[in-house]
């Protein structure tokens, strides 16, 4: 049965969208078929994405071909939709929206993870909500219902949302049987935290959802400084210490470098390696949490 996950935090710059990307990625080299749905107007996932095709699969593209001039490169299928800088497809996500067609705005990633790209024209949203559905529950249940006939083709599908209280997040939740609130060490950050909570609390309860915590995922500020260990000890006393992610993602150059380079995976750089090995673990760590919520709910 398909798993839908959000990652959240009524704070930007807190590390939210690189790790959907990265939860979506690892989940896919683990052979689970995943969907990637940016759901922010900003594309930063689309953006990093977008950039990892351009430049990275790009260059194993060209070693492929040197190797073995007749073997199909991963990249083969990914070009037909790039020509140039500017990422080219058909059909944009709102367009699919409006025309009631999210398949129409799938693009193919990798073997396994397929992504649905945010565009400028996304912002016009919120205006298409209000001016076509009354109530509020029609429309934040609207994109749910686009995502269903979909939902069978994937083990997991992750979605990146904005750091606001808006249609864009009232949509990915209503959709979604879990949510990550990513928690950079700040104290701003904590704050938007505990602000995502409390609006997943009531939209939960005045939706009746079946949508559950999957934890708080402690993204350190400067790897265990004094910073770091304070806000991790209000945010334990805030969430509770079973709600924390044991998993923390530390500050990490190779990480923060993929915004400009693209995902790299190289496996004899112990760079790359280190970064993997770090969401592998986490993802182990995020499907044990599912298990365990699985057997509370069915207690």
């Amino acid at each position: 049965m398909t798993k839908v996950i959000t990652t959240g935090n009524f704070k930007g710059g807190v590390g939210k969208t690189t790790n959907a990307v990265m939860i979506a990625y690892t989940l896919a080299k683990q052979d689970n078929q995943v969907l990637l749905v940016d759901l922010d107007p900003q594309a930063n996932a689309s953006d990093l994405l977008f950039t990892t095709m351009a430049l990275v699969f790009q260059n194993i593209e060209r070693k492929t071909r040197r190797i073995n001039p007749d073997g199909r490169a991963i990249t083969e299928e990914y070009w037909a939709i790039r020509g140039t800088e500017t990422p080219i497809y058909d059909v944009t996500e709102f367009k699919a929206i409006v025309s009631n067609d999210l398949e129409k705005a799938i693009i193919k990633f990798m073997p396994n993870l397929d992504f649905i790209p945010s565009d400028e024209d996304l912002q016009g949203l919120e205006k298409y909500l209000y001016t076509n559905f009354d109530t509020d529950y029609e429309q934040d249940h609207f994109f749910n219902n686009l995502l269903e006939p979909i939902k069978s083709n994937y083990d997991y599908i992750v979605m990146d949302v904005p750091p606001q209280l808006n249609k864009f997040t009232d949509s990915a939740l209503v959709a979604s049987d879990y949510v990550i609130v990513v928690l950079q060490t700040q104290e701003r950050s904590l704050s938007g935290a505990e602000k995502f909570v409390e609006h997943l609390l009531q939209i939960q309860n005045d939706y009746e959802l079946g949508l559950d915590l999957l934890g708080v995922l402690p993204v350190l500020f400067q790897n265990g400084a004094d910073i770091d260990l304070d806000v991790l000890n209000d945010a334990r006393k805030s969430f509770g210490d079973a709600n924390m992610f044991k998993t923390e993602i530390k500050q990490m150059a190779r990480l923060k470098r993929f915004d400009r380079t693209g995902i790299t995976d190289n496996p004899h750089d112990i760079h790359d390696k280190r970064v993997h090995a770090l969401y592998e673990k986490l993802c182990a760590e995020a499907l044990n949490r599912m298990h365990l919520i699985q057997e509370v709910n069915h207690d």
